[in-house]
């Protein structure tokens, strides 16, 4: 029997809810997606980009990271619900741990619902947000990077547009996708940077 639907309430709570549904020591990424009735694609980003938000975290980005970059896809693609292959679906993330993002995540969104409301509401509806979905599947692409602390920044940014989303807030997408995108472009520089050094060692 599933778990009755979240309803609309504060965006943290919504959070701490999914964690009290989850039973047994480990939950699913089609779980997960089965508990989000409306909204479910800023929610679903949301839950997905929280762990990489966590500095030095390894195990559960990679995790989440592929899933995140498919579900970013289907914005880009003008999908109205998210949806998940089989292979990523059965993807598993501890209760405890879930429990734990939602203990240690809730001040922050507090914090953000607290100073964001509907505004530049375009950025979060057709057609501007299908490029906001690419930017999103850059940044997911991003976390993949297997770097110390290559999953926070692009975490921070994919939570800000995830947010921007359930609060109709354009505010907030354009904060995550200057985040993400400065991100981006200093992971270009550092690699160009590298490869001109390299040539220079080797006299090319």
């Amino acid at each position: 029997m599933t778990a009755p639907a979240m309803t609309d309430a504060a965006i943290s709570d919504r959070l701490d809810q999914l964690a009290k549904n989850a039973n047994g020591s480990a939950v699913t990424l089609a779980w997960i997606l089965d508990q989000l009735h409306e909204r479910a694609f800023g929610f679903f980003l949301l839950v997905l980009a929280l762990p990489c938000c966590i500095p030095f975290l390894y195990g559960i980005p990679q995790i989440v990271s592929l899933p995140l970059m498919f579900v970013s896809a289907q914005i880009l693609l003008g999908r109205k619900t998210p949806w998940l292959p089989a292979g990523l679906a059965a993807r598993t993330v501890s209760s405890e741990g879930l429990q734990s993002l939602a203990r240690r995540a809730g001040p922050w969104l507090h914090r953000i619902e607290a100073v964001s409301r509907p505004r530049q509401t375009g950025l979060t509806r057709p057609p501007v947000d299908r490029l906001v979905g690419l930017s999103l599947v850059l940044f997911s692409a991003s976390i993949l990077v297997p770097l110390p602390g290559t999953n926070t920044i692009p975490g921070v940014a994919v939570v800000l547009v995830a947010m921007g989303f359930l609060q109709r807030d354009g505010i907030l997408v354009i904060l995550g996708m200057v985040l993400g995108t400065a991100w981006i472009a200093s992971l270009v520089f550092a690699g160009a940077t590298l490869a001109s050094l390299i040539k220079g060692w080797m006299g090319l």
